[in-house]
């Protein structure tokens, strides 16, 4: 099995946590989250209110999966995040020994 926790927008959400359910991923956990990044910009206007890029409002969703739906899981999860803007976020994998 595999852990992926991906750092995603706010924003992007409820996208994301549709898109897995509709691949069969029903049940993962998340959390509001904030990071410092190395973006190139120190502002981004977004729903007519201006934020730090580096404070903007990410979630943070930690996701276990059987290996044959890692891959499956990580482009659901790229597809309907990006945006191709910096700060977009990040998607980690790690193995899981034991549950």
């Amino acid at each position: 099995m595999k852990k992926i926790e991906a750092i995603i927008s706010s924003s992007k959400f409820e996208a994301v946590r549709k898109a897995l359910s509709d691949i069969g991923i029903d049940f993962f956990t998340y959390s509001e989250t904030t990071g410092v990044g190395n973006e190139m910009t120190n502002s981004s206007l977004r729903q007519h209110i201006t934020y730090s890029i580096c404070y903007m409002p990410r979630q943070l969703l930690s996701i276990i999966v059987h290996d044959e739906n890692l891959q499956k899981a990580i482009d659901c999860i790229h597809n309907v995040a990006r945006t191709g803007v910096i700060g977009d976020g990040k998607i980690f994998i790690s193995n899981v020994l034991e549950a």
